[in-house]
């Protein structure tokens, strides 16, 4: 592994199982990202459900042959449901004969849900900030080799970055915190470095929002607690770090070496050069320049993998500092 000085530095993944380490900072590892799917429900008339462990149409479920008495009697059932229908049909009618513009199976207004495929509005009309593809610095980066512990991160995290008029309509009763907080059960510590120190950051409702200035570079920081390596995997508006690509677990990150520190400046746009990040518009957002989607914008996501074999959580510093604090005799009474 590489040693790092002031930060981590980043590079592309080519081959499955390797990750990357960075100079400047802490020790990296492959690819990043973090991007979540979700199950809906089939579209079309007929409806899937599961008995005993197989798939069955439901629109089938529940026809019995009984018989011709059972015959008789649906038979009689059909009649007696359809003359409502028809009373209904004449009813519903206009003195013109026309039916009515609302069908009284429409949903009302308060029911309708907004798909979650919906359109998004012109990026150009979207409030508050983004993040766009700003000048390359050098950043070179060596591959290592690492397997993960599992296939599912140890722990994720994510922080929401707006302008302040942004961050105060997403938020309620705010409170300012520190630049850094724990993630993964404590394995790692992270933040975002603007200027010359940590920006500005509140928390609010369980969330954790850091307030961005356009034109402004920005860094993510992540220091390792472990006494073993973490691969961290790391998005910004949903996309990965390493490629610029939707972010997925599946991709690899930067390595990082127990107690190091890794600093990510921005896209890794070669072997030895990153793109960085800078807060912009949404409209010149790479998101938007890029791939022209913006659901994602203004946050930044972070997912943490342990390595095969080794244990993360011993002698962590809590376990450390009890070690250290213990005393040899006991309290006098």
């Amino acid at each position: 592994m590489g040693n790092g000085r002031n930060g981590g530095r980043n590079g592309p993944l080519r081959l499955a199982g390797l990750g990357f380490t960075g100079r400047n900072g802490g020790r990296n590892g492959g690819r990043n990202g973090g991007r979540n799917g979700e199950r809906g429900g089939e579209p079309g008339g007929e409806q899937r459900g599961e008995r005993n462990g197989e798939w069955r149409d439901e629109s089938m479920v529940g026809w019995e042959w009984k018989g011709p008495m059972s015959l008789l009697a649906g038979r009689l059932r059909f009649v007696l449901l359809a003359l409502p229908a028809l009373w209904w049909s004449s009813c519903a009618t206009g003195p013109e004969g026309a039916m009515p513009s609302v069908s009284p199976e429409a949903p009302l207004a308060s029911d309708a849900v907004m798909p979650l495929n919906a359109p998004m509005p012109p990026a150009e009309e979207r409030p508050g900030l983004a993040t766009k593809y700003g000048d390359e610095l050098r950043d070179p980066m060596v591959r290592r080799s690492f397997v993960r512990a599992s296939k599912q991160p140890v722990g994720t995290d994510r922080i929401y970055y707006n302008d302040r008029s942004g961050i105060e309509a997403m938020t309620s009763h705010p409170y300012k915190t520190g630049g850094t907080r724990q993630a993964a059960g404590g394995m790692v510590e992270w933040g975002i470095k603007s200027g010359f120190g940590y920006a500005t950051c509140y928390e609010s409702g369980g969330k954790r929002f850091v307030v961005g200035s356009p034109g402004k570079a920005y860094s993510i920081v992540v220091k390792n607690r472990c006494r073993s390596r973490v691969e961290v995997v790391l998005s910004v508006d949903g996309l990965d770090v390493m490629d610029g690509k939707p972010a997925s677990f599946a991709k690899r990150g930067y390595l990082i070496a127990p107690g190091d520190t890794l600093e990510v400046k921005g896209w890794r746009s070669g072997w030895d050069t990153v793109a960085r990040f800078e807060f912009s518009s949404v409209g010149a957002s790479y998101a938007n320049r890029r791939h022209g989607d913006t659901r994602n914008v203004g946050v930044i996501g972070l997912a943490v993998f342990g390595e095969k074999g080794a244990d993360p959580w011993k002698w962590m510093p809590d376990e450390v500092e009890r070690r250290e604090s213990a005393t040899p005799f006991a309290t006098a009474p």
